[in-house]
């Protein structure tokens, strides 16, 4: 079993930045892969970016691409989410998620473990 918490979530304006961490506590947390998603309100569920158990392998969505950067620091248990030049369009609650993967995934069945969630809304 996994535990995670999200933080970092915010009010910011279009153009600004946000860094979101995600803080795995449990069972051998460093050996899951993790990923972010979002959702915005009447939207499904979607893919944001992704980080190997060994932070060897990162992946992330075309709409995030140049702008959001995925990391982990094993020492401390946790993966962040550097967030520039927001957009109002990314307004959503992020999740991380936590999986046994090898690799990275863009599949939310892929990982069983999820954190409540943290709310992100950029203004215009």
């Amino acid at each position: 079993q996994v535990q995670l918490v999200e933080s970092g979530g915010g009010l910011v304006q279009a153009g600004g930045s946000l860094r979101l961490s995600c803080a795995a506590s449990g069972r051998s947390p460093n050996k899951y892969a993790v990923g972010w998603f979002r959702q915005a309100p009447g939207k499904e569920r979607e893919f944001v970016a992704a980080i190997s158990e060994t932070g060897s392998i990162t992946d992330s969505a075309d709409s995030v691409k140049g702008r959001f950067t995925i990391s982990r620091d094993s020492a401390k248990n946790t993966v962040f989410l550097q967030m520039n030049s927001l957009k109002p369009d990314d307004t959503a609650i992020y999740y991380c998620a936590a999986g046994w993967i090898g690799t990275t995934s863009r599949r939310p069945p892929e990982y069983p473990y999820w954190g409540q969630g943290t709310q992100v809304t950029v203004s215009s």
